[in-house]
C-alpha cells in the first residue's frame, strides 16, 4: 500500500520545541532526538531497514523551506524524496532541499545517493553541523520535524513526517 504524500514544504508554523506536549505521547521521542533516526529506524525494524526513492530533481523549495536555507525567491535546489521503511513498510516519509551551492566540492556526491540513507552519510561527516530541531504538525494530522544540516558550513534542509504506521513502533532503547 502506496501511502498518500506528505506535504511538509506547505507547512507554516515550524516551532523549535524540546518537549512536543501536542503531540501524541509515542513520538515525543522520536520528534525530539537528535541523533541518527536512521540509527533508531534500523535498530527499531531489527535491521530490515529500506530506503524507497519516490523522487530526486532539481526544482524550487516551497517559501518556507526557502526562508530555512536563506534561499533568494525561484533559487534552484536539489529536492529528493523517500520513504524510510522498516520491514517494507513505509514509517516515515523524508524531504531533502539541497541548495545548488552546496552540490560543490566533495559534496557534489550528494546527487548520486540514490537509495542510500542520507543520514549514514551525515552524521559521519565530520564538518557536519546541525540547527536545532524543529516541529510541525502537518494539515494531514502528521507530526514532522526539520532541521538545518551545515557541511562544512554548506547547508541543507532534512524534514522527516512521521507516518502513521509508526504508531505501533517502539521507540528503541
Amino acid at each position: 500500500m502506496k501511502p498518500n504524500r506528505p506535504q511538509p514544504e506547505k507547512a507554516r508554523h515550524w516551532q523549535q520545541l524540546k518537549h512536543p506536549t501536542r503531540a501524541p505521547r509515542h513520538l515525543r521521542r522520536w520528534l525530539t532526538d537528535e541523533g541518527s533516526l536512521t540509527r533508531l529506524l534500523k535498530r527499531a525494524s531489527r535491521g530490515r531497514f529500506s530506503v524507497r526513492l519516490v523522487h530526486q530533481g532539481f526544482g524550487r523549495p516551497g517559501p518556507a523551506e526557502a526562508a530555512a536555507l536563506r534561499l533568494k525567491a525561484r533559487q534552484q535546489a536539489l529536492i529528493r524524496e523517500v520513504y524510510l521503511c522498516g520491514a517494507g513498510e513505509p514509517w516515515v516519509y523524508a524531504r531533502t532541499v539541497i541548495p545548488v551551492s552546496t552540490l560543490t566540492g566533495r559534496h557534489r556526491t550528494l546527487k548520486l545517493i540514490g537509495t542510500r540513507s542520507l543520514g549514514s552519510l551525515l552524521f559521519r561527516d565530520p564538518g557536519m553541523r546541525r540547527q536545532p530541531l524543529q516541529i510541525a504538525r502537518l494539515d494531514a494530522g502528521l507530526w514532522a520535524r526539520r532541521s538545518v544540516f551545515h557541511l562544512d558550513r554548506k547547508p541543507l534542509l532534512v524534514c522527516e513526517v512521521f507516518l502513521a504506521s509508526l504508531e505501533h513502533i517502539q521507540y528503541p532503547a
